[in-house]
């Protein structure tokens, strides 16, 4: 939502004229060259730590890029005299540098590198390195510092660049940080920022507060117009119900008003502390699926890798840990147990309308059948799949991928009768499979590319046209989506495990909302329950559940028409 009181509050309460009858903290210079996130680089770092810091209670922080800007240590020193922020240490941090080898080469600056890239690497940075070093210093007096680790009571920022890399930082691990303030940010097209807007209309939103400053003579040149951008940052963040304000201006790319904002800016960034920061609701879509209030919760950890859940007519989920080769059920209860003791290297599996559990033994190279007493029956074999789905009728398509990368990547189609065929090649690697709700098309996840493609599927099982159909987002760390498992609901909606979480479809094929998982891992998915309306994750050592408004579409009933879709 957007506190409109806060430009009235500027105009109030300019920077100058801070009394000057306040305790002043004290800042210290430092020099980071450890680091291993971001290997060769050696960079500056300022602490400032305020008079009331007591050592034994581990202090808030914010942590600016660029070193010190906005005054802050000053503002600092003003507001915590007032009470009108918590006792914070201030940590300003310089870009990472890779020094020359001698005096007539130039050093490598990392500042582009660091700060406009996308991913959570310098968040990691930050978390992992340069924090914990802070924290082995002391103050001028001998004050040991201590921060605290709840992402609440921490804040980031920056200008420019330095924005964009606070705001990247919050939004990879909002668990670590959840206040950003974001002058002139650079959400433009240099490193993949210019993707922000759409992102934060489509991800389930994170608990984070965001204050944005900018002016109408902003920077307009090849990588994309800082004004407009800005802008558009502010309207996505109020349509996903983040809790957003922001300040413009007519200034140009310089620290102007970033400095006259930045007092009023961090006591909104602050304010109601220590409640903290509350998630928005997210769009329409999303809302038309999750539950408010209704978040993942873990159903079983400890694990090498999950794969394959797989719900029965009942509701009971059933799920693989591959390296082990075992096979473990959810009870409507809750309760897990061991299902299979030998897999055989079971991976993707589904239930047929004859009950069994049908499953890829890659140990094997075969397809199994298993009843609930755990006893396995082959239907096919001769090649080694990775995922599969059963239709109404008992027919089977199954992914087979190039596993080796000189193997064709193919998929199958075994016949109620048991025969089998080749239905389609050429995908780079098949893995994730499901039908559509009326079981006309087969959607087939390529793990290697940004596609889910679509088959209409024909009376012999066979497929036609074929099409590169569902666009899906691919992280700015990687190539491909990653795109693994696939699941449907009754409405039609596909949900895919991809790099990203998991990337919610529409019908035609468009990317309506994604559901981050907690671990930020996610295999595979299904909807268990009596009303199939949970959904279960499988993510890696995890395996989580969230409950949800609609109900899955099992391939093994009857099949369902959904409503035309919105075109």
């Amino acid at each position: 939502m957007r506190y409109c009181w806060l430009f009235a509050l500027l105009l109030l309460t300019p920077v100058a004229g801070f009394s000057q009858d306040v305790p002043k903290g004290d800042v210290t210079k430092y020099t980071f060259d450890k680091s291993n996130i971001f290997p060769g680089t050696t960079r500056d770092y300022w602490v400032y730590v305020p008079k009331q810091y007591d050592p034994a209670k581990p202090a808030c922080v914010y942590a600016n890029q660029d070193g010190v800007q906005w005054n802050a240590p000053a503002v600092f020193d003003q507001l915590i005299h007032k009470g009108e922020i918590p006792v914070l240490i201030g940590v300003f941090i310089q870009p990472g540098r890779v020094p020359a080898p001698n005096d007539v080469a130039l050093d490598r600056f990392n500042r582009s590198y660091e700060y406009d890239g996308l991913g959570d690497a310098y968040a990691r940075f930050l978390l992992d390195e340069l924090l914990p070093d802070v924290e082995t210093k002391t103050a001028p007096d001998g004050r040991s510092l201590k921060l605290s680790k709840n992402g609440n009571d921490r804040a980031i920022g920056g200008s420019s660049s330095g924005a964009v890399c606070a705001f990247t930082a919050a939004w990879e691990r909002p668990d670590a940080f959840t206040r950003v303030f974001s002058a002139i940010g650079t959400y433009v097209g240099l490193r993949g920022a210019n993707a922000y807007p759409t992102l934060l209309r489509k991800f389930e939103p994170k608990p984070l507060r965001i204050f944005l400053q900018d002016g109408s003579k902003d920077l307009n040149i090849y990588g994309g117009d800082w004004w407009m951008a800005n802008q558009e940052m502010e309207r996505s963040l109020i349509f996903a119900g983040y809790e957003v304000d922001h300040v413009w201006g007519e200034g140009g790319h310089d620290g102007k008003q970033g400095t006259e904002v930045f007092p009023a800016a961090t006591k909104w960034l602050w304010k109601d502390w220590p409640a903290p920061v509350k998630r928005g609701a997210g769009s329409p879509p999303l809302q038309q699926v999750l539950i408010p209030g209704e978040d993942w919760t873990l159903v079983a950890e400890g694990y090498k890798f999950t794969e394959g859940p797989a719900v029965n007519a009942k509701g009971e989920v059933f799920y693989n840990e591959v390296p082990d080769s075992k096979t473990f059920k959810v009870g409507l209860d809750g309760t897990v147990s061991t299902f299979l003791s030998d897999s055989q290297r079971g991976d993707g599996q589904s239930f047929g309308p004859d009950g069994r559990l049908y499953a890829v033994a890659g140990k094997t190279e075969q397809i199994l059948a298993y009843t609930l007493d755990g006893k396995s029956s082959a239907i096919a074999d001769g090649f080694r799949g990775n995922d599969l789905v059963v239709r109404h009728d008992g027919g089977v398509y199954v992914t087979q991928p190039g596993w080796n990368g000189t193997d064709p990547s193919q998929i199958w189609y075994i016949s109620p009768q048991g025969e089998k065929k080749v239905v389609d090649k050429g995908l780079r690697f098949s893995n994730g499979i499901t039908l559509s709700p009326d079981q006309t098309l087969l959607y087939v996840a390529d793990s290697r590319s940004h596609w889910v493609y679509s088959y209409q599927v024909q009376a012999d099982g066979s497929l036609k046209h074929k099409q590169k159909y569902f666009h899906l987002h691919v992280p700015d760390t990687a190539d491909d989506s990653g795109a693994d498992g696939v699941e449907v609901d009754r409405d039609g909606r596909v949900y895919v495990a991809t790099r990203m979480g998991i990337q919610v479809c529409d019908q035609p094929g468009r990317v309506n909302f994604i559901i981050p998982t907690p671990n930020g891992k996610v295999s595979n998915m299904t909807f268990g329950g009596e009303r199939f309306d949970t959904l279960f994750a499988t993510c890696g050592d995890k395996v989580y559940k969230r409950k949800v408004k609609i109900s899955g579409s099992p391939s093994f009933l009857p099949p369902v028409k959904p409503e035309k879709p919105r075109l």
